[in-house]
């Protein structure tokens, strides 16, 4: 038995299907998940000792690769000085203005403690600020676990077949409208339908968790006008994209300016955090200076902020950085689409590969998957060393540590998985 058969064995007698969120369970692939142990630039290792080239990447924040010199170095010594402590720190408002400064439509920001709450707290703001209770998701977008957001969810909640979880009541959901991913008539239909009662529209500027389905031209802009034309916010979830497809994220990268703005994962240099934030009218209506209350005693806390910090600021002085991995998933996503007849998605340093013929633009599209074989193609590649997300609807994270001759490897790898799957 390897450690990491042992580990699961113990793990699930103690934590509910022995891990604590549910696509790490490899449930959808099936085998035994891999327990990792330790991990640096692009390369991870488990229990058992055996190297990964790594397309997971802490599900995206790790943009400078695992155990960043500095970022290490620079959490270590903030530990020395407390792990938390429920008041203010010159820390926060050094991250805050760094990211104001630099973002002009986040002209101020709340930090908390993950992406869901960011989103659960931009949603509560957005009703709170517009008076108005429903909202408009699109099928196959994932925003975290909050109830509202639940109904035809993406990344996990998609693969496990489950888009309402159980749990969620039908008060919670029956304000949630549900539009189709690059289609501008479906959102407009909703607000026809529902007019005047529409406080927002909340999409993944780049859906990440149907896989990746990056915004048709147009897109982006449409839904910043429909929302105009209809007195509603836009609020872009950039969990995902801030901060790694641009500095200013896919609102920057599109050009389109969105009313609010959900952040996770890369502003805490792979700590626990999120963010929300946006115009500074409708930022103003949070507690304590508004009505819309939200609080956390671990929000801000030392040591993420120490960690977004240093992460946020070597990517203001390395502005290659970007050009390198976006470039970098070009060559990517070329490489595999030479060696495959599959779909291959992507955009910047996110990367998919559809089991499936013909274009992938939504959740419809997505959902014709054959994820059989993905799952089969995943454990190919993962018997050869390139540990792949663990289900077939989410994305491959490359960070700035991936070189063309790893890039080369796992192409070589995925390609003659795929054959075999």
């Amino acid at each position: 038995m390897t450690q990491s058969e042992a580990l699961f064995e113990r793990a699930k007698k103690v934590l509910p299907g022995g891990v604590n969120s549910p696509v790490r369970a490899f449930g959808s692939v099936g085998g035994v998940p891999k327990f990792i142990r330790s991990a640096k630039g692009c390369r991870i290792v488990d229990e058992d000792g055996k190297e990964y080239l790594d397309f997971v990447g802490s599900w995206g924040p790790m943009l400078l690769g695992h155990a960043e010199t500095g970022v290490v170095e620079a959490v270590k010594a903030a530990v020395e000085n407390g792990l938390s402590f429920g008041a203010p720190t010159a820390l926060e408002v050094e991250i805050a203005e760094l990211i104001t400064e630099h973002i002009p439509h986040v002209e101020m920001l709340r930090m908390v403690n993950s992406g869901t709450e960011a989103v659960m707290s931009a949603l509560r703001l957005a009703r709170g600020f517009t008076g108005r209770n429903k909202i408009i998701k699109f099928s196959g977008c994932y925003h975290g676990h909050c109830d509202s957001m639940l109904v035809k969810a993406g990344s996990g909640a998609l693969t496990f077949g489950k888009p309402n979880s159980a749990g969620v009541t039908p008060g919670a959901a029956e304000d949630t409208l549900l539009a189709t991913y690059n289609d501008l008539s479906s959102v407009e239909q909703l607000f026809a339908e529902n007019h005047g009662e529409v406080a927002c529209v909340i999409v993944e500027a780049v859906a990440a968790n149907m896989g990746v389905v990056p915004p048709e031209e147009g897109f982006l802009e449409g839904l910043r006008s429909l929302c105009d034309k209809n007195g509603a916010l836009l609020i872009f979830d950039e969990v995902i994209t801030g901060f790694r497809l641009s500095f200013g994220g896919a609102a920057e990268y599109f050009g389109v300016t969105p009313d609010l703005v959900t952040y996770g994962k890369i502003i805490g240099g792979g700590m626990p955090v999120g963010a929300y934030g946006g115009r500074k009218e409708i930022m103003e209506c949070v507690s304590p200076l508004g009505a819309v209350y939200q609080a956390g005693t671990l929000s801000g806390n030392p040591i993420a902020m120490t960690a977004g910090i240093v992460t946020l600021r070597k990517l203001l002085e390395n502005p290659g950085i970007y050009q390198q991995v976006n470039e970098m998933g070009e060559y990517f996503r070329e490489r595999l689409r030479s060696q495959t007849s599959y779909t291959v998605n992507g955009i910047g340093s996110l990367c998919c590969v559809f089991f499936t013929e013909g274009p992938v633009r939504c959740y419809e599209d997505a959902a014709r998957s054959d994820v059989k074989k993905y799952a089969r193609m995943f454990h190919g590649a993962l018997d050869r060393g390139v540990y792949l997300a663990p289900a077939q609807f989410e994305a491959m994270f490359l960070s700035s540590c991936h070189t063309k001759e790893d890039l080369d490897y796992a192409a070589d790898v995925i390609a003659q998985a795929a054959r075999e799957a």
